[in-house]
């Protein structure tokens, strides 16, 4: 699959791994597109993604999970959102309080399709977030055993 664009957001830790995904983009000449909470990526003219974190400041506490991309996919008719899907990486519950606090006031974090972060591990979905989020259908992503 030929990839003309990358979405990254900050890097709190720049690792080896990072380092060579970045040469290996620059080799391919794939654009690259650093984002942070407020950015709007557009894919149409009636889809586009906000992101919503992470923000500037970077979470110093396990920084490569909780510094993921939270971004919420929306399909407007008209103006209106008539679908949304937010993708939440690998946060943890430091991250979600973070985003429960910025955006508690909004409508911001609601979406249609959830897809839960962590793996749907015990350390993030919390009532909390959920009660924002209010999704209809919640996604988790797994590994199966073999």
């Amino acid at each position: 699959m030929q990839v003309k664009n990358i979405i990254i957001s900050k890097q709190g830790e720049v690792s080896n791994n990072f380092k060579q995904l970045l040469n290996l983009l620059k080799k391919k000449k794939v654009k690259i597109l650093v984002v942070t909470a407020g950015d709007k990526v557009p894919i149409d003219k009636n889809c586009y993604f906000e992101i919503l974190f992470p923000q500037k400041q970077l979470i110093s506490s396990n920084v490569l999970n909780n510094n993921s991309i939270v971004a919420k996919f929306c399909m407007q008719n008209n103006k209106q959102i008539s679908f949304s899907m937010l993708f939440t990486g690998d946060i943890e519950q430091i991250a979600e309080n973070q985003m429960i606090e910025l955006y508690q006031t909004t409508k911001n974090l609601e979406a249609t399709v959830l897809k839960v972060a962590h793996h749907g591990s015990k350390t993030s979905s919390t009532k909390p977030w959920l009660e924002l989020v209010k999704p209809k259908i919640a996604l988790i992503r797994s590994r199966r055993k073999q």
